[in-house]
């Protein structure tokens, strides 16, 4: 007796045939400036999303702003995010370490307690939250290889109130990156690189404004204790990642507090901000 096939559930069916119908449209928009906002309409017709943006990450300059798909204007934190903000950005640090491609999770990437720090919920340097107060429930996003210089990173968002991305959600949206990528590199892969600040090679921008921060002020220990604060390292991170107790990591943190003259992590976020963006 011949087995019984499984029927496909309608809804997943009827995403199906959206896509491939999408997909071909989205080949044909390629170069035109439909696309973006085409590549935005085709994901929502698989899931539920938010906010999208997309950010081209050269190897010697500030990162460009290709896409605006945040459902208003970004304002002054767009501005303080590509002046600098970036620097703090796990999909950029991602990109300069040269990440493989595919759909991620930017969780992958942040530090134990990033989520929980000032860069993420900051509406003055974070640009997709920046039209209210409060963190995004989760951030996504496709990292595409433009060229040998240049990678990408089309972001996904849900906002405050939605579910983060389900496993199953994930599932689908990595089933058609392969023609997301191909639709992204074909439409972005000739992006001029920007008359911006020059830094070398990718990431060596981020050591520079670290190594300078507190400098004649901050022991070096105390510099880099710092750095992982301000990247989103709980106590508990930096003392396994720099091989000390955790009362010497508070120990350090109220000696970095009382040489800046600040009495919070916002303050010291804040002050570093104020750094980078001189």
């Amino acid at each position: 007796m011949e087995a019984e096939r499984p029927v496909a559930e309608p809804d997943l069916f009827r995403r199906a045939t959206h896509w491939y119908r999408d997909a071909a449209d989205l080949m044909a928009r390629v170069g035109t400036p439909e696309l973006p906002h085409a590549l935005d309409n085709a994901l929502r017709r698989l899931i539920d999303v938010d906010l999208t943006t997309c950010f081209a990450y050269p190897s010697e300059s500030a990162p460009i702003f290709l896409h605006n798909g945040l459902q208003g204007r970004p304002g002054q934190a767009l501005q303080n995010y590509l002046d600098g903000a970036y620097l703090l950005d796990p999909f950029y640090t991602a990109c300069a370490i040269r990440t493989p491609q595919g759909l991620h999770r930017m969780r992958e990437f942040a530090p134990d307690g990033f989520f929980e720090g000032e860069y993420v919920n900051s509406w003055e340097v974070h640009p997709c939250i920046s039209m209210e107060s409060g963190s995004l429930s989760e951030e996504i996003g496709y990292m595409v290889e433009l060229s040998d210089e240049t990678r990408a990173v089309f972001s996904l968002m849900r906002a405050n109130g939605s579910p983060p991305f389900s496993a199953s959600e994930f599932e689908l949206l990595e089933y058609v990156e392969p023609v997301v990528s191909e639709v992204i590199r074909r439409h972005w892969g000739k992006v001029a690189r920007p008359n911006g600040r020059g830094v070398g090679a990718i990431g060596e921008m981020m050591e520079i404004a670290f190594e300078r921060f507190g400098a004649g002020a901050l022991s070096r220990r105390e510099q880099l204790v710092a750095q992982m604060i301000l990247r989103g390292h709980s106590t508990c991170s930096i003392s396994a990642n720099l091989g000390i107790a955790e009362g010497t990591v508070r120990n350090h943190r109220k000696s970095i507090y009382a040489k800046l003259g600040i009495g919070s992590q916002q303050q010291l976020f804040s002050r570093f901000m104020s750094h980078v963006l001189a």
